[in-house]
């Protein structure tokens, strides 16, 4: 079998002449013979000025390359898709396929014998491991780290739940234009992703407990020298995997994945996760479902104290032990038979012996948990016949049973236009329901937690049911019904909903029900129209082939005909 730069030869007809001429230009780069007979480790790097998150990423590309090198491989770094959360129009979930759809036919198309997939803000992950799944190439999951705290007047601030929960209060008139400015200056001050349990800090803890990652590099703070050795550490390891496997699709089973639903849960992970790894699943061909987070999620509490469901964040886990010592914690509910990239299983892991560090209180015993198991729920109903999410671990516990009269915003844009409309009758009880945000209609962006009307946040309202088929970050909270599938621009049900409706959420129930007759939403449905599709590129290619939020909202053509 062909390795290092011998694999995938370019098409000229000849394949001599290839090789030679490949040799040639590699020559011209300053490679010599000794060099061309290493094992080739491509490193995909995510660096870009507009990904703030990763502007320390060439730094751990260089200590993946100084493992590579100790290790005898050679390391050859390729700039792929990076997706800026904050710095994309509309969402970078609009591009999460995209990007893997770039990074797969990179590490397919480029000559490498394993990959390091150095990735961190909330899409780039799961799109690298998408696309590794898909490509066949051994690789290595490491991630940017998330950033180092700050403080505001005392408070301890950090990225990005306080981000929300301080505007909140710039919102109801507690901070003035001075002081919010202020607090920006103090929400984000180091390089890495939210140093809260935000999708970033969640798919790099599932992707660890899954085994695509290293034990211990989820939680090592970006700007640290322990970031750095978690680079050197996968730059050797990919090495290793260059020569003995085995590929990313291999570690991808049942067994890794309920792992990954069981950390999801302790952690009180992102919603966004459920997207991310329904889609992995169905590219690794496991038969992953939304009732599978349901029943995991029953069984497993909420132990890592962290943001939005606690009071932590991420460099406070770090220094508790880690991903590894919140698995010793877990180890009753884990799969040991998981495969795992350093070789293995998940049982030579948890040999390891990890515990929480003493003295340390971010990672809970199991009999006094931060909350209680069902931390993540799924309903279903006549609004939601293929279910939605809730993050009941960040939710109000008073809202979970809840019906009330609608009022139907449009689209984000809609909610952005009229939520401060007094003569919107709204008051503390109203369900408010937000549709076209799914991912056929607008790439599902993170608009599901929108804000509170201003008159009542003044008043003392922090949290309503809000019901949609967008996303919301997962350093948000509140009492938010997400990912509604079908979404209202593929005809679900959520389009038909009209201002009045009454609309039934019984989360313990698993019930989530509008309240109009069958003849009545007959004669709406006659009525209902599609949006308009994307004239042109890729948004329509998204828009024709993208599946549904209970499917991991991949696209079709990674279906089998």
């Amino acid at each position: 079998m062909s390795r290092g730069f011998d694999k995938g030869l370019t098409s000229y007809g000849d394949e001599g002449f290839s090789r030679y001429l490949r040799r040639a230009f590699l020559a011209s780069a300053g490679f010599d013979s000794e060099d061309l007979d290493r094992p080739v480790i491509g490193i995909a790097d995510t660096s870009s000025d507009y990904t703030t998150c990763h502007r320390q990423m060439p730094e751990l590309v260089e200590a993946v390359k100084r493992g590579v090198l100790e290790a005898g491989g050679l390391p050859m770094v390729f700039g792929t898709m990076s997706l800026p959360e904050i710095l994309l129009n509309p969402t970078s979930m609009l591009f999460r396929n995209l990007d893997a759809m770039v990074t797969e036919e990179l590490l397919r198309a480029q000559p490498m014998d394993a990959a390091v997939l150095v990735g961190g803000c909330d899409k780039t992950v799961p799109a690298q491991v998408m696309a590794a799944v898909s490509a066949g190439v051994p690789a290595i999951s490491l991630v940017a780290g998330p950033m180092l705290t700050s403080s505001f007047q005392g408070q301890r601030l950090g990225a990005c739940t306080d981000c929300r929960s301080m505007w909140a209060r710039h919102r109801a008139g507690d901070l003035d234009d001075a002081q919010i400015a202020q607090v920006g200056t103090a929400l984000a001050t180091t390089a890495g992703t939210c140093m809260v349990m935000g999708t970033a800090s969640t798919m790099a803890c599932v992707v660890e407990a899954m085994g695509l990652a290293l034990p211990g590099s989820a939680t090592a703070p970006a700007p640290t020298g322990d970031r750095l050795r978690a680079g050197v550490a996968a730059g050797r390891a990919a090495v290793d995997l260059a020569q003995r496997g085995p590929v990313m699709r291999d570690l991808v089973n049942p067994d890794s994945l309920h792992n990954a639903l069981v950390v999801l849960s302790a952690i009180g992970g992102s919603t966004n996760a459920v997207v991310h790894l329904l889609a992995i699943a169905r590219r690794a061909g496991v038969a992953l479902t939304l009732d599978d987070f349901a029943a995991v999620s029953r069984q497993v509490p909420v132990i890592a104290d962290l943001k939005p469901a606690g009071t932590g964040y991420l460099e406070d886990l770090h220094r508790a032990g880690g991903v590894p010592a919140l698995l010793g914690v877990l180890a009753e509910f884990l799969r040991t038979d998981a495969p795992v990239v350093e070789g293995g299983t998940m049982a030579d892991r948890l040999a390891a012996g990890a515990t929480p560090v003493p003295g340390t209180s971010t990672i809970r015993p199991l009999d006094d948990p931060v909350k209680p198991a069902g931390g993540l729920a799924v309903v279903r109903g006549t609004l939601a016949p293929d279910g939605a999410v809730i993050k009941v671990a960040a939710a109000s516990p008073d809202l979970l049973q809840h019906e009330a009269q609608v009022v139907v915003f449009e689209s984000p844009q809609d909610v952005a236009e009229r939520i401060e409309d007094e003569n919107l009758p709204i008051d503390a009880d109203t369900i408010l329901l937000m549709r076209n945000a799914g991912p056929v209609a607008a790439g599902m962006p993170e608009a599901g937690s929108f804000p509170i009307p201003r008159r009542l946040a003044a008043a003392g309202v922090t949290d309503m049911v809000r019901i949609s088929d967008a996303r919301m970050s997962g350093t948000a909270y509140g009492t938010v019904v997400l990912h509604v599938s079908p979404e209202a621009a593929a005809g679900g049900p959520l389009a038909l909903v009209a201002d009045g409706d009454r609309v039934r959420l019984d989360v313990p129930a698993g019930r989530l029900d509008l309240l109009v007759d069958d003849g009545e939403l007959d004669r709406r449905r006659a009525e209902w129209t599609p949006p308009q599709r994307p004239d042109l590129g890729w948004r329509r290619l998204h828009h024709d082939h993208v599946h549904q939020a209970h499917l991991g909202a991949d696209l079709d053509l990674w279906e089998e005909s």
